[in-house]
């Protein structure tokens, strides 16, 4: 579900995660900024969402503008709903919601320090294709992720998978993360897109400072640069908020 771009879903990353069995079910895990995403799930019964707003571009960060989120509902022990997309993007081209996705996350800790996960989503074309706002049709993807605790608070994400499945030739996506929690942390990540028939290929680093406000509230800011010509820059701000327990 990853993609740097507006038409296809974006999947975005742990940036202080750490393994959940060390963590209250109402500290927020938020899954952006980065590209991928982590292994773990929100407690059952719980609720938390993250949104931000980014400039990108090409040539020029003012090209783009747009507002994201991703509302992720813990449906059982290791199972979690996510409820994701651009709700507002502006291009040069028009303003309105790009294409909005569901994705479901299964994960399965292996260890105290390792979680493996499986996160297959879909995007659907609510976005308008001729402003350029969507993709104009069904979007699929299947990623697989590691997660790990490592010494001295730092931890590591790998993703991979295909996406933009529908559209043709699908892309391959490829992601190392690594991150260090507290009450200031960062993120790193250095992620890839293969060419194919939802875009070009798109390689780009991300560097983002985090901010733990309350247990259940991160603040999130930072940038990308493109390290291929079709790889937009961006820079970014955001929120993770823990809901606490909406259900039983």
């Amino acid at each position: 579900m990853p993609s740097l771009t507006i038409v296809s879903s974006a999947v975005t990353s742990a940036v202080v995660a750490s393994s959940l069995g060390a963590q209250s079910p109402r500290a927020a895990n938020p899954e952006r900024p980065t590209v991928a995403t982590h292994a773990y799930t929100v407690a059952a019964g719980f609720a938390e969402l993250e949104q931000g707003a980014r400039a990108f571009g090409v040539a020029a960060l003012r090209e783009a503008t747009a507002w994201e989120f991703n509302l992720k509902i813990g449906l059982a022990r290791n199972l979690q709903l996510g409820m994701f997309g651009p709700g507002y993007v502006r291009t040069s081209d028009g303003v309105g919601i790009g294409d909005l996705g569901i994705a479901l996350k299964l994960s399965h800790p292996v260890s105290e320090r390792t979680t493996l996960a499986v996160v297959p989503s879909a995007t659907f074309p609510t976005g308008n294709q001729q402003r350029g706002l969507g993709a104009g049709r069904v979007l699929a993807s299947v990623v697989g992720v590691v997660s790990g605790d490592l010494p001295a608070r730092f931890h590591f994400d790998v993703n991979a998978g295909p996406v933009a499945i529908g559209a043709g030739k699908p892309q391959w996506f490829t992601s190392v993360g690594l991150s260090r929690g507290g009450s200031i942390g960062f993120a790193g990540e250095l992620f890839d897109f293969t060419a194919g028939a939802g875009g070009p290929r798109q390689r780009g680093l991300l560097l983002a400072v985090l901010l733990s406000a309350a247990e259940w509230a991160v603040i999130d800011a930072g940038g990308a640069a493109g390290l291929t010509r079709e790889t937009p820059d961006q820079i970014f701000v955001g929120l993770t908020t823990n809901w606490g327990r909406i259900f039983k």
